[in-house]
């Protein structure tokens, strides 16, 4: 009987214990306005984009729960050593820079970067690194302001740079003349004209980058289960249904 009791016991413990693994909750960092991979939707209010609803399936099949907050993304690195966040699942490019402080995942998209103009101009990469009173947006806190910033020093160009929060300010600001490129990743640039804003592609500049998770270094089990979650994810139809979704308009 004693021991029967404490077979009960052990798996009342057990049972109870379960739920409170199941619902181990991780809080994603994300930009607000960085579409197609992440941004607040103006008539839900809600988080979305092909990562926003990669995690969640990541979340869902991994057996974990994420919530996804809406950061300014200057400030997300810091927020994520402050552990107010867990990880940084946000088109973020996986730079040596960032490496020194935090640790990413494997690699799971790969983005070039361009240079953005108004449809009618007729500005080039060259003309654009190379013109004295260029006037050229880059979004704060990027991989891509500050290898922009690098080459203007090495090459004494002689463009201005300007910063704005996001890409989608730095195109508002070429279309009304303000400045007269901006310099970002294609996909935001491919979303900006297939939403119908008159701009175009001037051309491509610079490496690729390579998109990961961002997380704490001592977060080892958690970069094991992402890493896995991504291995499932992209073996899944899903993952091409995402594409399709967000990625090839």
């Amino acid at each position: 009987m004693k021991r029967f009791f404490v077979l009960v016991l052990i798996t009342v413990a057990i049972l109870t214990a379960l739920p409170a693994m199941a619902q181990k909750t991780y809080v994603n960092g994300i930009d607000p306005n960085y579409p197609p991979f992440a941004y607040v939707d103006e008539k839900t209010g809600q988080p979305t984009g092909f990562d926003v609803d990669s995690m969640n399936w990541i979340a869902k099949t991994m057996g974990f729960t994420v919530e996804h907050k809406p950061l300014a993304w200057d400030g997300i690195i810091p927020a994520l050593l402050a552990r107010q966040i867990d990880m940084v699942c946000s088109g973020m490019s996986i730079t040596p820079q960032r490496a020194r402080q935090v640790a990413f995942s494997e690699p799971y998209w790969q983005v070039s970067r361009v240079f953005l103009v108004k449809a009618t101009s007729g500005l080039s990469p060259q003309s654009i690194l190379k013109g004295s009173d260029i006037q050229l947006g880059v979004q704060r806190g990027t991989s891509e302001a500050a290898a922009i910033a690098q080459e203007k020093r090495e090459n004494q160009y002689g463009f201005t740079l300007r910063f704005y929060d996001s890409a989608p300010l730095a195109v508002e600001d070429v279309l009304n003349g303000r400045i007269d490129a901006a310099f970002m990743d294609d996909l935001p640039a491919r979303d900006a004209i297939v939403k119908g804003r008159q701009v175009k592609i001037a051309g491509a500049h610079g490496e690729p980058d390579n998109f990961g998770v961002a997380m704490r270094k001592e977060d080892t089990d958690l970069r094991k289960t992402v890493n896995e979650g991504y291995r499932r994810l992209t073996a899944d139809p899903y993952w091409k249904e995402l594409q399709i979704k967000y990625l090839s308009k």
